[in-house]
């Protein structure tokens, strides 16, 4: 048990001279007699009565203990316990154009991103996550939460076609930034992955990078497609989505430049095993240690002290209109 104000338990070393008061009040208003002897009076003994007078100020003092206890304010409170756990925040940045439908990758780059990014966020129990999908622009999917559910649902609910195509890696690494520069975690990172180039968007990436270089944001850039050629989605005369076998371009000098100047490293993912392996470096890499201190809520524990001077209060206010009844 714990004390709001502790200091208040001073008070109770009043009682030492309310006692003394109550010892020099009885001896001062109780007259003696002289007489020659006491034997007749010997067998007699001193009546019950007598001890239950002095009974009522020991309660008159528990009372006002408790009283005095209450406006100490008694808590409970679990006892403190220190823990490490891993957290940061990261941005999760996806191109979502319609080149990451690509068959390169099984069924394709945007199915088996969104898987690998979904069981990534998973894994990240402790930290603060969002979503930025970008294609000929950028949008804020997920704003920065720990709900595990809510992030492992919407990227896999993530459709093409909800952007303008394009791609606009700027834009999306400058929204990314945006949106995790308040966070309250030490570390911070972006993941961004993508397919292709940059030939879009209102920011160029390396001005991007430069800003969160300044405000101490890691990048980390994933290129998604193998090496040489890959089919890609492409509309046929009658409008219907054919693949058509095409070189994989993939700009990733800018992709390295962004990295090295945030403080991140870049990676290239050319199958499903390796984007699942590059996330797993990612996901050792950017985990920090910190103590966290854990405690329960503080409550109020009086009840039983306001109890308990009550029943005393009672307790005296029947024994003086009973037993201890005076008589003029």
């Amino acid at each position: 048990m714990i004390f709001a104000h502790p200091s208040y338990l001073w008070f109770l070393l009043l009682l030492i001279p309310y006692a003394a008061w109550y010892i020099f009040r009885r001896n001062k208003n109780y007259a003696s007699l002289s007489v020659s002897t006491t034997s007749p009076y010997s067998k007699i003994g001193r009546p019950f009565r007598a001890y239950l007078l002095h009974g009522m100020f020991l309660v008159r003092c528990a009372i006002i203990a408790c009283l005095i206890i209450i406006l100490a304010r008694p808590q409970v409170q679990d006892k403190w316990s220190t823990s490490n756990t891993e957290g940061t925040d990261i941005i999760l940045a996806l191109d979502i154009s319609t080149s990451m439908l690509a068959r390169d990758f099984k069924p394709d780059r945007f199915e088996a991103a969104k898987n690998v990014a979904a069981q990534f966020v998973a894994g990240r129990e402790n930290d603060n996550i969002g979503v930025v999908i970008f294609a000929g622009e950028s949008f804020t999917a997920v704003p920065m939460t720990t709900d595990r559910s809510l992030l492992v649902n919407y990227i896999h609910d993530i459709k093409m076609g909800m952007l303008q195509d394009n791609t606009a890696i700027g834009d999306g690494l400058a929204t990314s930034i945006n949106r995790i520069k308040e966070g309250k975690a030490k570390s911070k990172s972006i993941i961004l992955l993508t397919d292709g180039s940059n030939n879009t968007g209102n920011v160029a990436p390396l001005t991007a990078a430069e800003i969160a270089k300044k405000l101490g944001i890691k990048v980390y850039t994933i290129g998604i497609g193998r090496n040489g050629m890959a089919p890609y989605p492409t509309e046929n005369s009658f409008g219907r989505i054919e693949y058509v076998n095409m070189p994989v371009v993939i700009d990733e000098a800018t992709l390295r430049t962004i990295a090295s100047t945030t403080g991140g490293k870049y990676f290239r993912a050319t199958g499903n095993n390796v984007l699942a392996e590059i996330f797993e470096e990612i996901d050792s890499l950017e985990k920090s240690v910190i103590d966290v201190k854990n405690y329960s809520h503080t409550e109020d524990d009086y009840m039983h002290w306001a109890w308990l001077a009550f029943g005393l209060l009672l307790f005296e206010l029947v024994m003086r209109n009973t037993v201890l009844r005076t008589r003029p």
